[in-house]
């Protein structure tokens, strides 16, 4: 796990780390920019005004935003490879989680697919429907190994 994506303890409970906190801030406007057909950059503006960024690593949270937003055609393809619907068809707030997992699955080879895949999971829990986090769990777990090769393979050798 990178530094920035280790959650320490604090008065019995965990902080949410400034990179989970640009997450849930991506899913959410990721959700607003897909019902509201609105340009990304007016999506994140309106974000940056009504929530406090001192404890978000906003740079993470704009890459989030454009980087799905700049890849959504490529992104969607991986998604419609093991999906058993059309993207479309998708909840809303399980397609936001699912291009944002995809989307650190292939562009931020930084972040570990085992972090990418539980820090889904824990926005659907969040967010989703009442079992939205088996879902996107089983989805991005079946596209770990295409993904990461390497890493997965590295992960299934060391265990």
């Amino acid at each position: 796990m990178s530094e920035s994506d280790q959650q320490p303890a604090s008065a019995g409970r965990p902080k949410a780390s400034a990179r989970r906190k640009a997450r849930s801030l991506a899913v959410q406007a990721l959700y607003g920019w897909q019902v509201a057909d609105l340009p990304l950059s007016d999506i994140e503006a309106q974000y940056r005004a009504d929530n406090d960024f001192a404890k978000v690593d906003g740079a993470y949270f704009h890459e989030l935003l454009t980087g799905v937003g700049r890849n959504l055609t490529e992104l969607d393809e991986h998604l419609a490879s093991v999906l058993d619907r059309p993207v479309r068809e998708l909840d809303p707030i399980e397609m936001a989680i699912l291009r944002l997992g995809v989307y650190e699955l292939v562009h931020r080879i930084d972040v570990p697919y085992k972090v990418v895949i539980n820090e889904g999971i824990e926005l659907a829990k969040i967010f989703g429907a009442t079992d939205g986090h088996k879902y996107v769990n089983g989805i991005l777990d079946k596209l770990a190994p295409s993904l990461r090769s390497v890493e997965v393979n590295a992960s299934r050798r060391g265990r």
